[in-house]
């Protein structure tokens, strides 16, 4: 299935009722459908993007929808709620379509705003055909639409020597802690039975760094994720007990799946081993305690994702960075413990979401460039490594910093019974610099995370 996703600008005035003039004011929208737009039908769309009213308002768009329906009918219609001067306020309005006018009915726009359910002011946006037009035909994209379930499903089948992972990261907004909940099956090379088992930690801004870990218990093949004694991870809901953790927490997927190696070997599990992300933002919702500490998570974002493969690389580094506005950074660096690739340096998959698309375009151009040029690079170490990389326009440079205080070390086992140790920080620091080329390297965007950045650095 595939969905519609679109941008569009508005200008225009409005006048509160209480104001004695008119106020400038610009939409700057983003609508996503859910399915693929059809005139003859009727569409309905999420709203986000921007408010800006002069003087009284730059706000985000905090609730919105879009009707689309130019012959069934015969308007377009836009509602959506934004702050204004400490008040919140909603903007209601629809574009009459017409025959008679086809040009002013599809591009004017007028508006009534509402306190309450209360009338407050109106006004008439337009959209800019000489300086809009161009844009919001590029903006357009149907996007495969990912159902987040699906890949929560085991994929295991019963080979020897396989591990499959569900592991979910997120960052309470009120205390700044750091929670991982990994959830984890091995199937061991020797064929004896398959074992659940798993852990849990906390990284709080400050004190000492917590965990605890459930299982090894037998693997009874559930049907929708991970099932392991009191433990569990479905879609949507997250829960279980460990030692003085205990937890229970919703999730809510904010966009779609990201696929960080290429699609296809997710789907055919030709690699060593291949990570996607079910819901690449999320929020959460529920309680997280650990000893006498108790986190109310109320919209804590962070991203749940999963691993399927032969095991652990020989030596790896993995971010995933919440930037904050819809935009998200995910890396896995890693080499391999294939004979002859264990000498390689290490293959770098990078993608960055701005909005609703993704650089590079595709997994493999940070791994191994153009018939090798351009390749995306890693340099490994503690407690600092970086990613840098470049395509035609555009390149990154990466730097994290796990600091050791907040930096947890765990060592487990692979199917094939070697030892490996990771090293997580679910409250790592990290820098990430856009630039792209404009006749010389301009800054194009720069993010900095000071404590909210999910890490790790391993080795087997």
């Amino acid at each position: 299935m595939r969905g519609t996703v679109f941008t569009e600008t508005m200008l225009g005035t409005v006048r509160l009722d209480a104001d004695s003039r008119d106020r400038r004011i610009r939409l700057d929208l983003r609508a996503e459908a859910e399915e693929v737009l059809r005139p003859h039908r009727t569409t309905r769309a999420r709203l986000t993007g921007r408010v800006r009213i002069t003087g009284i308002a730059d706000a985000p768009c905090e609730e919105g929808e879009l009707e689309i329906s130019p012959l069934a009918r015969r308007r377009i219609r836009y509602r959506l709620t934004f702050t204004a001067d400490g008040r919140t306020l909603v903007l209601d309005g629809w574009k009459s379509v017409t025959a008679r006018r086809p040009v002013a009915s599809m591009t004017v726009l007028p508006v009534t705003l509402y306190e309450d359910g209360t009338r407050v002011g109106e006004g008439v946006l337009r959209f800019p055909l000489t300086t809009g037009l161009a844009p919001f035909l590029l903006s357009f994209r149907f996007p495969r639409r990912e159902d987040h379930a699906e890949h929560f499903a085991p994929r295991w089948n019963g080979t020897p020597g396989r591990t499959e992972v569900w592991y979910t990261t997120l960052t309470d907004p009120a205390s700044g802690t750091g929670v991982w909940l990994h959830h984890e099956v091995t199937a061991p090379a020797d064929g004896s039975e398959a074992f659940a088992h798993g852990w849990v930690a906390a990284f709080p801004r400050e004190g000492e760094v917590r965990h605890a870990r459930f299982g090894p218990v037998p693997w009874t093949r559930p049907t929708d994720g991970f099932e392991g004694g009191s433990v569990t991870a479905a879609p949507g809901q997250l829960e279980g007990s460990a030692d003085d953790f205990r937890w229970k927490i919703t999730e809510r997927p904010q966009g779609a799946s990201l696929f960080t190696f290429p699609r296809w070997s997710w789907r055919r599990p030709l690699l060593p081993a291949a990570q996607m992300l079910p819901a690449a933002r999320a929020t959460y919702d529920g309680v997280f305690s650990y000893g006498q500490d108790t986190l109310t998570l109320r919209g804590a974002p962070g991203a749940s994702a999963r691993i399927y493969g032969h095991g652990n690389a020989h030596r790896w580094t993995w971010l995933h960075a919440d930037l904050g506005g819809g935009d998200v950074l995910e890396i896995v660096a890693a080499v391999s413990t294939r004979p002859g690739l264990r000498r390689l340096p290490p293959l770098v998959f990078l993608r960055l979401r701005r909005g609703d698309r993704t650089w590079p375009r595709r997994a493999e151009r940070s791994a191994i460039g153009w018939l090798g040029l351009g390749r995306f690079r890693a340099g490994f170490g503690l407690p600092r490594w970086t990613v840098t990389g470049r395509t035609a326009l555009r390149r990154i440079r990466v730097e994290v910093e796990q600091p050791a205080e907040r930096t947890l070390t765990l060592e487990y086992r692979d199917p094939d019974g070697a030892r490996a140790v990771c090293r997580n920080s679910e409250s790592a620091d990290a820098r990430v610099v856009l630039e792209r080329w404009w006749g010389r390297w301009r800054p194009e965007r720069s993010w900095v995370l000071d404590g909210t950045a999910h890490a790790e650095a391993g080795e087997r």
